[in-house]
């Protein structure tokens, strides 16, 4: 009876068993291995001069939103998560499968969403030329902007659309936080299944990088890479990011529920951990880093390191510093070859940390600076990094099955 109760309260393990990626390089996991393998980069340095973005590969969303009618009342935040959200349900093997959806809970991470630029500039256009009438900018608010508008669209919308197209109708939770909120979503989705508290999860995020009112944001925090690209650890003191569009779905279940159905898993989220540094004095990041290293649990000596580290300083050079006291793991920024896709940067390189386990192989590095090296060695653990380009520091360790 004891050793019962003991297997009992045992934590459940947690298999990733479907990935969905659509990105600036591409769509699916095996062009994606092969971009990865070729070192391709898609940025894009002339369509909003002067800032860097990686723009959106080519995609039919028709083959995961059919409804012509459900992609006119998306934008493209919502097509981009709504379309990599299939892609992860169909490569899981449960698309379609009601009574598997209907139970599978749903943790999104969202930015604010997107504003309406005509709506704004119209608005801005009348105001600066001083004939609103009173009142003028409420009646343009009320009646220029759809129902799912408030300004911008509501955060929550990319679940309710994955539920509307996809049949994902069991818990919903969505998470707001740029980086940060990606490491949570994979944080909480791990903690319930471990406790038994779900058995199947989808999780993930999307971000439309390709906007002049996200990039005036975040030029207003002189974060924007700009002129010229380079690759994550070779921009310098006066690097930035280059908003990519991407979106990063997993499902992620427990061993037991993927083994009753016949699935078969591409590693194991054995951890995930999250710190938020006071950030106010030189070394914070790293000595955050240093702390959420130590709580993973046991590393091997071949354990890589996929890190989504921005280009933003101060953030990034201390991310370095961390990295350069670890020389023996192979490290690759997932921000060199995709940009940053804020939310989903965790989710990304938690995703790909999975597909290099599953392949027995990490694909090679794409930076000049030194800080990524060759291995031929096949990781059996990666550890996925992700410190905000404001605030937040997160870890997780992926696993491979064998």
């Amino acid at each position: 009876m004891a050793d019962t109760e003991t297997q009992r309260k045992q934590p459940a393990e947690a298999w990733i068993t479907g990935i969905g990626l659509a990105t600036s390089l591409t769509e699916g996991l095996d062009a994606h291995w092969d971009a990865l393998a070729q070192r391709r980069v898609n940025a894009d340095a002339t369509s909003f001069a002067p800032y860097i973005v990686h723009p959106l590969a080519p995609l039919s969303f028709d083959q995961q939103i059919p409804k012509k009618g459900d992609q006119r009342q998306m934008e493209a935040w919502q097509r981009i998560g709504t379309y990599a959200a299939g892609l992860a349900l169909d490569s899981a093997g449960i698309k379609g499968n009601t009574e598997i959806l209907s139970r599978t809970d749903m943790i999104v991470a969202a930015g604010g969403g997107e504003r309406d630029l005509a709506v704004d500039s119209a608005v801005l256009n009348s105001e600066a030329q001083g004939d609103s009438p009173p009142g003028a900018l409420n009646d343009r608010l009320m009646n220029d902007l759809r129902p799912t508008l408030f300004l911008a669209q509501l955060s929550n919308l990319l679940a309710g659309n994955i539920a509307i197209v996809h049949g994902v109708t069991g818990s919903s939770r969505t998470f707001m936080g740029e980086e940060e909120s990606g490491v949570d979503a994979a944080r909480i989705a791990l903690a319930r299944i471990a406790a038994g508290q779900s058995d199947i999860a989808l999780i993930g995020a999307a971000q439309n990088g390709e906007r002049k009112d996200l990039l005036m944001l975040y030029e207003f925090g002189d974060f924007n890479l700009k002129d010229n690209y380079a690759p994550v650890f070779a921009r310098g003191p006066k690097g930035g990011f280059a908003l990519g569009s991407g979106g990063a779905f997993l499902v992620i279940e427990s061993k037991a529920h993927a083994q009753a159905r016949g699935a078969k898993p591409f590693a194991r989220l054995t951890n995930v951990v999250a710190d938020m540094s006071r950030r106010r004095a030189p070394g914070d990041i790293t000595m955050s880093m240093d702390k959420l290293w130590a709580q993973l649990g046991p590393l091997h000596d071949n354990t890589a390191i996929i890190t989504g580290a921005t280009g933003a300083e101060p953030a990034t050079a201390e991310e370095a510093a961390f990295l350069r006291a670890h020389p023996d793991h192979p490290v690759r920024a997932t921000g060199t070859a995709f940009g940053h896709v804020m939310e989903a940067q965790f989710p990304l390189g938690i995703a790909l940390a999975a597909l290099s386990l599953s392949r027995g192989a990490l694909f090679p590095p794409n930076d000049p600076s030194g800080l990524e090296i060759e291995t031929a060695k096949a990781p059996d653990q990666i550890v996925v990094i992700g410190a905000g380009h404001w605030r937040g520091e997160g870890m997780a360790l992926v696993e491979a099955i064998r």
